[in-house]
């Protein structure tokens, strides 16, 4: 609403100062046809409101390239034209030199830094702010990630501050296991889809797509290595659940989120059919449940341990519940005398 609210007083201020402009003594031949004068210049400065529309996504990198690459492109030019002017004054060919260093130093330098933009990032210092504060290294996201899905269930704990970084050949790599003609990949093509529409949805986590042109060096090489020399370039992590690759990056020096360690990192201590050591310290809630805990705190709840208030019990877990508001543990009592 701002920005339409911004064009439509765009176009009414146009409208306003063509009008005094052509009303007020005009040069020829614009006294002689003010009103053909008027839509001619109304024409052209919204045909600047056109290319804006054209041009939805805007990068201010290149905003950046272009600005500073014409205005150091004209300092140099006015300079050398400055310190050639002697020699050149009076010659034919003066004004032919002050033409071309004109047109060919701006061309130069916008040319320069468009193509090492990357490495220019002190040219908008905000922006390299932002991106600290909003979080640490970017996170790569591998096709296997993105298929895998557990990625946004881990971003719905919003233990992830990091900038999401999806690099355009992943992409394509998901949508041609989406089209596939095998039905079992193309399912799993798809649900890669769903997972990266929810993550951009998702108002917890920054994610967006990187461009990353494929150099002559990179030519032949496979996704998984694009995808480590992606991070490279980044500076960030790979977020993948692919054995191979995490070796490939990890042999290159470039950090790996395996998201099949993190969920064995996070995996309950003790498994159904595990035999613990607890005190029954009161009765449960339920009847004939005693209750114990572990050493860090985990509640146990055992059955027909009421009795056993204040003794030492040796107890198999029956189940683990897992949940926001922690861990409980079910088990009974297994030593037949204690029963």
């Amino acid at each position: 609403m701002l920005l339409i609210s911004i064009r439509v007083l765009y176009a009414f201020v146009c409208a306003g100062a063509i009008a005094t402009y052509v009303s007020s003594n005009p040069p020829s031949p614009v006294d002689q046809y003010p009103l053909i004068a008027f839509v001619l210049l109304m024409i052209f400065t919204q045909g600047v409101t056109c290319m804006d529309l054209l041009i939805s996504r805007k990068r201010i990198e290149v905003m950046s390239a272009i600005y500073f690459g014409l205005l150091v492109g004209v300092l140099l030019s006015y300079l050398l034209i400055q310190a050639l002017t002697p020699v050149i004054s009076k010659t034919p060919w003066g004004e032919g030199v002050v033409m071309i260093t004109t047109l060919t130093l701006p061309y130069l330098c916008i040319s320069f830094l468009l193509q090492t933009k990357d490495d220019f990032r002190f040219i908008v210092p905000y922006v390299e702010f932002s991106r600290e504060l909003k979080g640490g290294r970017p996170l790569v996201l591998d096709s296997s990630a993105l298929i895998d899905g557990r990625i946004a269930d881990v971003v719905e704990t919003k233990i992830l501050d990091s900038e999401m970084v999806v690099p355009d050949f992943i992409l394509k790599e998901v949508q041609d296991i989406a089209d596939s003609s095998d039905k079992v990949r193309r399912v799993r093509g798809r649900r890669g889809l769903d997972i990266l529409s929810t993550l951009q949805n998702n108002p917890n986590v920054d994610i967006s797509m990187y461009d990353a042109k494929e150099s002559d060096k990179e030519k032949g090489l496979t996704v998984d290595q694009r995808l480590v020399v992606a991070a490279k370039k980044l500076g960030g992590k790979v977020v993948t659940n692919d054995f191979n690759l995490n070796k490939v990056a990890s042999v290159q020096g470039v950090d790996v989120i395996n998201l099949n360690d993190v969920a064995n990192s996070l995996k309950p201590r003790y498994l159904p059919g595990e035999h613990i050591q607890l005190k029954i310290i009161k009765e449960g809630e339920s009847q004939a449940q005693g209750v114990g805990y572990l050493d860090d705190g985990t509640m146990v709840v055992c059955e027909q341990a009421n009795h056993l208030v204040g003794r030492d019990v040796d107890a198999v877990v029956t189940s683990v519940l897992q949940s926001s508001a922690g861990r409980m543990i079910f088990g009974r009592v297994t030593d037949s005398r204690q029963l």
